[in-house]
């Protein structure tokens, strides 16, 4: 009896270190899909060149985080139709390889810093987060 419950033991520690070990076999199809975040920054001193400068300094660090793949900074286009929306300062889009990279960034210390020492020019800030298609091989 003793001789079971040990096996059984290793048994189940050996599954749980390799969930921990691999988290990312354990959700597979979370690393299938492409995951793009946008987030557009309305800023609280509307049209401040300071302010939107200052931001812009704070989102090239946060592109430092390693789990983004590709980042942009931008401002509305001068563009002119009834469905465009240009009422914000800044956008940020970034690329992740899938969901749970994103999630890594959400927690990585360079996010919250930026968070932090940024978040006082912002009075609004709203994010799309999308899904890309499957990867076709």
């Amino acid at each position: 009896m003793e001789e079971n419950s040990r096996r059984k033991f290793l048994q189940q520690a050996g599954m749980a270190t390799l969930a921990s070990v691999t988290p990312l076999a354990a959700e597979p199809e979370r690393t299938k899909e492409l995951f793009i975040h946008h987030v557009f920054f309305y800023l609280k001193n509307k049209n401040n060149a300071q302010d939107e400068a200052k931001l812009v300094e704070g989102l090239k660090k946060l592109s430092k985080v390693p789990t983004i793949q590709f980042a942009h900074i931008g401002t509305p286009a001068a563009t002119s139709r009834d469905v465009i929306v240009k009422d914000y300062a800044i956008s940020w889009m970034c690329f992740f390889k899938n969901i749970i990279e994103e999630e890594i960034y959400q927690t990585d210390p360079i996010h919250l810093e930026f968070i932090e020492n940024y978040s006082h020019l912002w009075e609004r800030v709203v994010v799309y987060d999308s899904l890309g298609p499957k990867k076709i091989s």
